[in-house]
C-alpha cells in the first residue's frame, strides 16, 4: 500500500532543514595559528610551505586542484587544448580579471610569470614586452621539476591566450601547472618592488596582502573583486608560535582559530573540549631521514642499509606520532596511484645493522675521515610529515648509540636549516625532511626527492644512472601502465640502494574553533581560505 505523506508535513521538513543548514556569512577576522614563518612571499622562488600556505591565498595559477582532491579545474585559464603530438599547450585565458594592483592579468603577464624562471628566455609578448628582472634567485621548483628540460617557448598569441611549446612530452605538465611555482604575478609590482617582492606579494587571489611583521605575523585582507567570488573572511592573520604546545594553548584560551599541527599528545584533549573540533585526512607525504651523498663515508649502500635496520621506526610513530600515521616502507604514500606494495620494508633489527656496519668496516672509514661522531640534522619546526623533528631524532640518536655510534643532534631556525641544508656541508651527515605531495603524480616525489642527476636542487643530491633513466622515461610517457610499471621500478631501486630511510607517512588532524565553518584539509597541504566563513 502507497504511503501518503500529508503536504504540511512535507513543508514543515523542509522549511526545518532549511532552518538547520547554515548559511555561509560573509565578515569577521580568522586567525591561523602556524608553527614557523615563511621565507618569502615570490611563488617562483620558494620551496616551503609556510611561504606556499600564504601564496595559496594570494595568487592563482593556469589551472587549479580540486577541493580535497588533486583533481585539475580551470583556473585563470578556463579551458587549454593539447596538440595531438603532445607537445602544445594552448591556454585561453579568463576576461575580466585583475591583480590586487589593479592592472590587467593577461597573455602577457603568464608569459611574464613563467617566462622569467626561464635560463633561456624564448618568449614573445603580445603587446607589453615586460623586462625580466635581473639577479634573481634560482628557481629552485622550476629547475627541481625539470621545468627548464621540458619548456622550450612560452607566446602570448593575444590578449588572451598564450602557448606553450615543451621540448617533449612531458606527462606530469598540466598538473605540474596548478603549483605554487607556476602562480601568475603582477609584472607591474614585480618590476617596482624588485628583489623586494618576496614581501611585497601581488597576485589575484582571493585574498590582498596587508602587512608582515617578521616572525609574528602576516595579514591579509579579502578582496572584494576576486573572479571566483569574494571570499567571506574580511581579514586572516597568520600568526607565527613555533612552540607545538604554545600554539594548542592558544587555542584553548581563544586567541587563534586554527592550530596547526598539534602535538599529538594534544588531540585527545582536543576531542573532549566543547567548544573545539577536528578535521583530518590520510597526508599525501612522506617524513624521511637522508644521508649526506656529497661525502664518501656515505657511498657504499652496505652502511646505508646497516641504518635502515637500526632505526626503529614503529616505535617512532607509536611514541612520537601517536599513531597519527604509518610506518613507511616507500617514498611515495600508498594514497598515490603507482605504489609498490609488494615490497617488503627493512625490519628493526640492531644485530644485522652491527654486522654489515663490520662487514663494511664503518667505523673505520669514521675514522678516516676525521670523525668520532655524526651529525643528524633535526627539524625546528612541525611539519605536516613529521610532528616533532627533535624528539624524531632523539629517538634516531638513542637507536644509533646502541650501534656505538656517537651521534651529535643538530638544528637551526627553519630558513636557516632549509638554506644550510641545500649546500650539503661536510658537517652535515644525516638530516631529517620530508614532503607534501604537490600535484598527486609520483614524478612530484621520486624525481622531486631522489633523482641528484636531474638537478643539482634536489635536497638528497643522490646519483644513479638506472633511477634517473627510469624517471626520465616515466615522466616522457603518457602511457599509464607503462608510467605505472616504470615508478614500481623506481621503489625497487630506492628500496635496494637506501639513498634515504623512509620513516613514516602522516596523518593529518587540526584542531579548530567550531565557529570555523567549511575549512578542508588537502592533499597538497594547501591552505584554502576562499571558502571557510566564521560563526
Amino acid at each position: 500500500m502507497k504511503k501518503v505523506i500529508p503536504l504540511l508535513t512535507v513543508f514543515v521538513f523542509l522549511f526545518t532543514g532549511s532552518v538547520l543548514a547554515e548559511s555561509p556569512k560573509t565578515g569577521g577576522t580568522l586567525v591561523f595559528g602556524r608553527g614557523g614563518d615563511s621565507a618569502g612571499l615570490d611563488p617562483a622562488f620558494e620551496t616551503d610551505g609556510n611561504s606556499f600556505m600564504i601564496c595559496d591565498n594570494i595568487y592563482d595559477q593556469l589551472v587549479l586542484y580540486a577541493d580535497e582532491s588533486t583533481d585539475i579545474v580551470p583556473g585563470l585559464a578556463t579551458s587549454w587544448d593539447i596538440a595531438p603530438d603532445g607537445l602544445t599547450y594552448t591556454f585561453h585565458l579568463r576576461k575580466g580579471v585583475k591583480f590586487h594592483d589593479g592592472t590587467e592579468m593577461n597573455a602577457d603577464a603568464v608569459v611574464f610569470s613563467i617566462g622569467r624562471m626561464m635560463e633561456e628566455k624564448k618568449v614573445k609578448f603580445f603587446k607589453d614586452n615586460w623586462e625580466f628582472p635581473k639577479d634573481q634567485p634560482p628557481p629552485e621548483y622550476w629547475l627541481s621539476m625539470e621545468m627548464e628540460d621540458t619548456v622550450d617557448s612560452i607566446e602570448a598569441k593575444d590578449n588572451h591566450t598564450v602557448i606553450f611549446r615543451l621540448k617533449r612530452i612531458e606527462a606530469p605538465f598540466i598538473a605540474n601547472m596548478g603549483m605554487d611555482f607556476a602562480a601568475i604575478v603582477s609584472p607591474t609590482a614585480v618590476i617596482k618592488h624588485g628583489a623586494d617582492f618576496r614581501s611585497h606579494p601581488v597576485g589575484t587571489g582571493p585574498y590582498k596582502f596587508v602587512k608582515w611583521v617578521k616572525d609574528d605575523m602576516i595579514v591579509l585582507k579579502g578582496s572584494p573583486d576576486y573572479w571566483g567570488g569574494r571570499p567571506y573572511l574580511d581579514k586572516v592573520i597568520f600568526r607565527c608560535i613555533p612552540d607545538n604546545s604554545v600554539r594548542f594553548l592558544e587555542l584553548k584560551t581563544e586567541n587563534i582559530d586554527i592550530c596547526q599541527f598539534p602535538n599529538p599528545e594534544d588531540i585527545d584533549l582536543a576531542k573532549k573540549d566543547s567548544k573545539l573540533k577536528l578535521v583530518s585526512q590520510p597526508g599525501m607525504n612522506i617524513g624521511y631521514l637522508s644521508f649526506n651523498h656529497t661525502k664518501a663515508l656515505w657511498q657504499d649502500k652496505n652502511i646505508r642499509k646497516a641504518f635502515a635496520y637500526a632505526i626503529n621506526k614503529k616505535a617512532i610513530v607509536d611514541n612520537i606520532y601517536y599513531g597519527l600515521g604509518q610506518v613507511a616502507k616507500n617514498t611515495i604514500p600508498p594514497n598515490l596511484w603507482g605504489y609498490n606494495d609488494d615490497i617488503e620494508d627493512y625490519p628493526y633489527n640492531p644485530e644485522k645493522a652491527k654486522k654489515l656496519l663490520k662487514e663494511a668496516k664503518f667505523f673505520e672509514k669514521l675514522k678516516k675521515a676525521g670523525q668520532d661522531k655524526i651529525t643528524l640534522w633535526s627539524m625546528p619546526v612541525a611539519r605536516p610529515y613529521n610532528p616533532n623533528g627533535m624528539k624524531v631524532g632523539e629517538a634516531m640518536q638513542a637507536d644509533l648509540k646502541k650501534l656505538g655510534i656517537n651521534v651529535e643532534l643538530v638544528t637551526f631556525e627553519w630558513g636557516t636549516y632549509l638554506k644550510k641544508q641545500r649546500t650539503h656541508p661536510a658537517d652535515m651527515d644525516l638530516f631529517q625532511l620530508g614532503w607534501t605531495g604537490d600535484n598527486g603524480d609520483p614524478d612530484n616525489f621520486l624525481l622531486i626527492l631522489l633523482d641528484g642527476m636531474a638537478d643539482p636542487n634536489v635536497r638528497t643530491q643522490w646519483k644513479n644512472q638506472e633511477y634517473h633513466d627510469t624517471i626520465l622515461k616515466a615522466k616522457t610517457t603518457i602511457d599509464m601502465k607503462a608510467r605505472v610499471r616504470l615508478y614500481r621500478k623506481a621503489q625497487e631501486l630506492i628500496h635496494e640502494e637506501v639513498p634515504m630511510l623512509n620513516i613514516a607517512h602522516s596523518l593529518v588532524v587540526w584542531p579548530m574553533k567550531k565557529r570555523v565553518m567549511d575549512f578542508k584539509l588537502h592533499p597538497t597541504a594547501s591552505i584554502r581560505l576562499h571558502k571557510v566563513w566564521v560563526k
